[in-house]
């Protein structure tokens, strides 16, 4: 998908479809009223007699229209303009994009981007405007004897900008928009892939292509032999079921010179079958999800060296597949940790943690300024917060604010969990230093207390994306959340 960004009058764009809004009552957008002047009326008289209410959602295509020079006009319906706000916008914004779509219109001048949403100023419409439609026309049909394809496909979106002093602006929120976007699409591709394709080591092979790609990307990998001798005894016990061999992914972005890094840690499960503490098999073949951590750490990665961001991060991917062989891990198994602390593992379904508290401590040696980790983690997040929001914690304030702003502004929304020392109690363990899980209560808030015991030296927050990572039924499928929140977090650190 094509994107520009131009300014000028709606009946003026020589395209295949100009689109604009009408308001609920039957009120054009000021596009659609510059539209409507030079058809003489004709726009206005549809919408009166009934034609387009302009309910949230609603569309009415019209063709040939005297007056203008476009071949089609899409009216959107926006809903009351006074209620227009982040979800509406995207909602209408994904409607009017599927429909140009499924009617051959394979270019468009969109006036959308000038409707007036609720707190948001222009750069925030065409960003939302570029990621929408890309997440809109997202297909994954790699696996299908016969793709889906469209007879003539949507490929140009020309988004409006009211004068050509926000040329600039516009074009600066698109480029982002489209390198936000195309990370999300990645780490959507990479989490629809199956998990008998997916293998850590494919994975790997991923981050290396990734790499080839970006001159700014380096990319190494540990193997067995490699983490036996470092001591990584809670990774590599959960690798420990499985055929297929586990890695540990390090993708290192130089943007910032000598300035210390930001490191993002991501699970990187391909396939989750519970172990010896096996799940049920109803749902399970989404454990293939269970790497979405780690696609969001490339898929981030890859938006960031996009950008060409002037900052330092590091991807850090234990990737491994739990699975329940006579070599599993044992419940009761006491296992030993890269930072020296002994866990025993009372449930080998909680695997997430286990070999996150390994590349946690691995982090330390790139000496960060912050480390966050993103973790497809308990299936309590889900409970308490849905599909809507990933869960954050975290042991500095200011690094859990700046990513709980960074949601709000990139409507890749988050919500804190606390992280009090009174929750610390349930991983107590007869046998080790800590158990790997606390019980039934507080699910997400002790999950995260078990890694914060392997982050004391640093700046640390963990995001929980079980509920955001993937959507279930007929839509079911990878959404490359938390992209969009980690890559706006870090360009505004970086100032740009």
């Amino acid at each position: 998908m094509d994107f520009t960004v131009k300014s000028g009058n709606p009946e003026k764009q020589r395209s295949a479809c100009v689109v604009v809004g009408v308001f609920e009552p039957r009120r054009l957008s000021a596009a659609g009223q510059r539209l409507d002047d030079a058809s003489g009326g004709y726009i206005s008289s549809l919408i009166r007699r009934g034609d387009m209410e302009g309910r949230l959602g609603q569309t009415l295509l019209l063709h040939n229209i005297e007056g203008t020079l476009c071949d089609r006009i899409l009216l959107v319906g926006c809903g009351r303009e006074r209620e227009l706000a982040d979800s509406q916008y995207r909602k209408l914004t994904t409607t009017a994009v599927k429909t140009l779509d499924e009617t051959g219109s394979m270019e468009a001048v969109s006036y959308l981007t000038e409707l007036p949403v609720k707190g948001r100023d222009l750069a925030w419409r065409v960003n939302q405007a570029v990621r929408t439609a890309h997440h809109a026309l997202y297909r994954f049909d790699d696996f299908k004897s016969r793709s889906e394809s469209t007879r003539r496909p949507l490929r140009k979106i020309t988004l409006a900008v009211p004068n050509r002093r926000d040329l600039a602006v516009g074009e600066r929120a698109m480029n982002t928009g489209r390198a936000i976007a195309e990370g999300v699409h990645l780490a959507r591709d990479l989490g629809n892939t199956p998990g008998n394709t997916c293998t850590p080591a494919w994975l790997a092979e991923q981050a290396r292509e990734l790499g080839n790609r970006y001159p700014d990307l380096s990319v190494s990998t540990l193997d067995r032999p490699a983490m036996e001798r470092e001591g990584m005894g809670a990774l590599l016990a959960v690798a420990r079921g499985s055929t297929q061999e586990p890695q540990l992914i390090t993708v290192e972005y130089n943007g910032g010179g000598d300035s210390r890094p930001v490191v993002l840690v991501g699970k990187g499960v391909t396939f989750d079958s519970g172990g010896i503490s096996i799940k049920p098999g109803q749902g399970m073949d989404e454990m293939k999800y269970d790497m979405m951590g780690a696609a969001g750490v490339l898929g981030t990665l890859a938006a960031v060296a996009e950008l060409e961001l002037p900052l330092n991060v590091v991807g850090i991917i234990p990737a491994v597949e739990n699975m329940p062989d006579g070599n599993a891990v044992k419940p009761g198994d006491v296992v030993t940790t890269l930072s020296g602390q002994t866990v025993e593992i009372l449930n080998t379904d909680a695997e997430g943690r286990l070999i996150l508290a390994d590349a946690l401590t691995w982090a330390e040696r790139y000496d960060p300024d912050a480390v966050v980790d993103l973790a497809t983690l308990t299936g309590a997040c889900l409970v308490a917060l849905g599909r809507e929001a990933s869960a954050v914690l975290g042991n500095h304030p200011p690094l859990v604010n700046d990513l709980l702003d960074a949601g709000r502004e990139s409507g890749d929304r988050a919500w804190e969990l606390p992280l009090w020392e009174e929750y610390q109690e349930a991983l107590k363990s007869n046998f080790a230093d800590m158990a790997n899980v606390g019980g039934r209560e507080a699910g997400t808030i002790t999950a995260g207390c078990f890694l914060s015991r392997y982050t004391r030296k640093m700046r640390w927050a963990h995001l929980d994306i079980a509920g955001s990572a993937w959507v279930t039924g007929n839509e079911k499928g990878a959404t490359g959340r938390p992209v969009p929140l980690l890559t706006h977090y870090l360009v505004e650190r970086s100032g740009c």
